[in-house]
C-alpha cells in the first residue's frame, strides 16, 4: 500500500455498492471494470482538551503542537487577551445562543459553515483560533463562526445539543447539516478541511459522474493539455491533507495543466467510476491525455505528486 493513503478493501466505514455489471464501456474511453468495497475511517489526532459529561470544561496539560503552530499564533498574540479569546475580526462571527446558531446556519444556506466550539482558559482553542481567523479572510465564501462553551448555560445548552465532549472541536456544515467534524486538529488539518470541503476559486472541475469526465476530456482534446484527475473520498484524512496542494498547483499551472476532483462516495455513479478506473486506494491521481491514461500517483507525498505532473508533462525529473 502506498504511504499517505487510504485502502478501499480495508475493513472500516461500509460504503454501499452496486455490483451488478456495469454497461459496457465506449471504445475510446480509457476506463476499466474493477470492484471498492470499504473506507477505513479517518484517525484523529490526539491533541485535545476535554470535557466533563456535564459539558463543564476542562483543559489537560500538554506541548504545543508544533513550532509553526506558535511562531504564527505569536503573530496574531493581539487577538488573544489573558487567559481567553478576544474576538477582533469581523468575519468571525461569535454565537451565544442555540437561536443564533441556528439562524447563521440558515443564513449560509449553501455555502460551507465551519464552527470552533472552544473554552475560554483551553490552550489549544486559543492557540488554533488566529489561524482560523486567518482563513476567515482568506477563504471569503466560507462563514466562520465561534461558540465559548463556557461562557454561559446557553452556550452549554448548545454544546451538548451538538454532542460536543471535548475542545477545540471544529464541525463543518451545510444547508444546515453537518457534513464533517475534527477534534485537536493543527493549522494544516484545519486549512486542507477548509480547503477540501468549502468552495474556493481555485481551477478545478468539479465532477459528479463519468459523463462530467467524458465532456472535461472532450473538451481538451484539441489543445492537448494535461488533465490531472484527483479521484478521492469525503472524509479520508491523506486526500484533506494533500488537497492544499492541488489547490495551489491549480492556480499557478491553469495555463498548462487542467485539473479536476471527484469524489468516490458522493453518489452512486462516481463509485461506479472508482470501480472503472480501478481504484483500490485514494487519493488517486490520474494523469489523462487524449483520452489515454499516461499514468497514475497513489498517495499524498506533496513532492512526489508535484514530480510526477511535471514528468507527465514532459519534464525531466530526477529523483
Amino acid at each position: 500500500m502506498a504511504s499517505g493513503c487510504c485502502c478501499l478493501l480495508s475493513t472500516g466505514v461500509a460504503v454501499l455498492i452496486n455490483l451488478q455489471k456495469l454497461d459496457p464501456v465506449q471504445s475510446h474511453s480509457p476506463f476499466a471494470v474493477h470492484h471498492v468495497t470499504t473506507l477505513m475511517p479517518r484517525k484523529r489526532d490526539r491533541f485535545r482538551s476535554s470535557l466533563s459529561s456535564r459539558v463543564v470544561f476542562q483543559c489537560r496539560t500538554q506541548k504545543p503542537i508544533g513550532s509553526r503552530f506558535i511562531s504564527r499564533a505569536a503573530l496574531r498574540s493581539e487577538q488573544l487577551t489573558g487567559n481567553g479569546i478576544d474576538i477582533k475580526d469581523e468575519r468571525v462571527l461569535k454565537v451565544h445562543t442555540v437561536h443564533e446558531f441556528d439562524e447563521a446556519l440558515r443564513l449560509a444556506e449553501n455555502k460551507l459553515v465551519v464552527v470552533e466550539y472552544a473554552a475560554s482558559h483551553s490552550y489549544h482553542s486559543k492557540r488554533i483560533y488566529p489561524f482560523m481567523v486567518d482563513l476567515s479572510r482568506t477563504c471569503p465564501e466560507v462563514r466562520f463562526i465561534l461558540v465559548i462553551g463556557d461562557e454561559s448555560e446557553k452556550t452549554k445548552e448548545l454544546c451538548a445539543r451538538e454532542n460536543i465532549t471535548s475542545v477545540p472541536h471544529f464541525s463543518f456544515y451545510k444547508n444546515m447539516e453537518k457534513i464533517h467534524e475534527e477534534e485537536g486538529i493543527g493549522p494544516d488539518q484545519l486549512e486542507g478541511d477548509v480547503l477540501y470541503y468549502g468552495d474556493n476559486d481555485a481551477p478545478i472541475h468539479q465532477l459528479h459522474n463519468r459523463q462530467d469526465v467524458e465532456a472535461l476530456l472532450k473538451k481538451h482534446t484539441e489543445d492537448h493539455k494535461l488533465v490531472v484527475l484527483d479521484v478521492g473520498l469525503k472524509h479520508c484524512g491523506p486526500c484533506v491533507k494533500v488537497y492544499p496542494t492541488v489547490v495551489r498547483l491549480a492556480r499557478r499551472m491553469n495555463d498548462t495543466v487542467v485539473f479536476a476532483r471527484m469524489n468516490g462516495d458522493e453518489n452512486q455513479e462516481c463509485m461506479e467510476f472508482l470501480r472503472q478506473m480501478n481504484v483500490i486506494e485514494v487519493p488517486t491521481f490520474l494523469f489523462i491525455r487524449d483520452y489515454k491514461i499516461c499514468g497514475r500517483y497513489v498517495g499524498s507525498g506533496k513532492g512526489e505528486l508535484i514530480g510526477e505532473i511535471l514528468r507527465y508533462q514532459g519534464v525531466r525529473v530526477t529523483y
